[in-house]
């Protein structure tokens, strides 16, 4: 009996197996990067400050008006199939603040579908609705980190 076949399937599925654990808990690097794109349908980026991010409407890691320009280590997280976004910076000496979203017109906040290493485990009792920009954002601010996710709904005060 020729068992060089079922030692090479068992091979296969082995190293598949340690390359789905494996992955996810790489570093980011052009590899890893590509097959999170093509798998999860995620992509991140990481911006030395906001002023370093692209400020054309649209693109994929353009960050929200109401983020302070001097807000430093600023992280993005987007799902390149819908408007779902994950964003964590910590802020300089541009406070945040001004107006919010209206009780009445802000969709309930729900836990963000995006997952990051750099993201908390939870953030619910911390979170205000961000009405400022063409999506509404949920925001978390601890200390001076702050954290705001969108699942693509239109922000209710939109123009």
């Amino acid at each position: 009996m020729n068992r060089r076949p079922l030692v090479i399937a068992a091979a296969t599925v082995g190293a598949l197996a340690t390359a789905a654990f494996a992955l996810p808990n790489l570093p980011p690097n052009p590899v890893t990067d590509a097959v999170h794109s093509r798998v999860s349908k995620e992509k991140g980026k990481r911006f030395a400050t906001a002023a370093d991010a692209p400020t054309r409407a649209g693109a994929p890691f353009a960050l929200p008006s109401w983020i302070p320009k001097d807000a430093t280590d600023v992280r993005i997280r987007v799902r390149t199939t819908g408007g779902s976004r994950l964003i964590r910076f910590t802020l300089g000496a541009t406070p945040l603040d001004g107006p919010q979203c209206g009780a009445a017109a802000t969709k309930q906040p729900g836990a963000p579908d995006l997952h990051a290493k750099w993201w908390p485990r939870s953030l619910r009792s911390e979170v205000r609705p961000e009405c400022r920009d063409a999506r509404q954002y949920q925001v978390a601010v601890r200390g001076k980190r702050v954290y705001a996710w969108t699942d693509g709904a239109a922000s209710p005060t939109a123009p």
